[in-house]
């Protein structure tokens, strides 16, 4: 198997399904941090309806992000819909 960083286009949204559960929070926070830098106001992480685990997972780690304006759950999506506050 191949461990070479796969480049990831930036959109405005993340869909999280391909990645192990132990790598969404990285993943998640290098492509927010890159939106957020190329002056993205509004992205969407697509984590799945399921029991909630990679929701809860996703927005626990938005909370602490002070860049991080708001967020909401969008259910009928199975994503975060995140507003992010622009560099200056």
């Amino acid at each position: 198997m191949d461990d070479a960083p796969v480049e990831i286009p930036i959109t405005d949204a993340l869909d999280l399904h391909p990645f192990r559960a132990e790598e969404v929070r990285d993943v998640a926070l290098e492509y927010l941090t890159v939106a957020r830098e190329r002056g993205f106001r509004q992205v969407r992480l697509i984590h799945g309806r399921g029991i909630g685990m990679q929701r809860a997972n996703v927005q626990a780690m938005l909370k602490r992000l002070e860049w991080v304006e708001d967020f909401w759950d969008d259910a009928s999506l199975g994503a975060t819909v995140v507003v992010i506050r622009t560099e200056d």
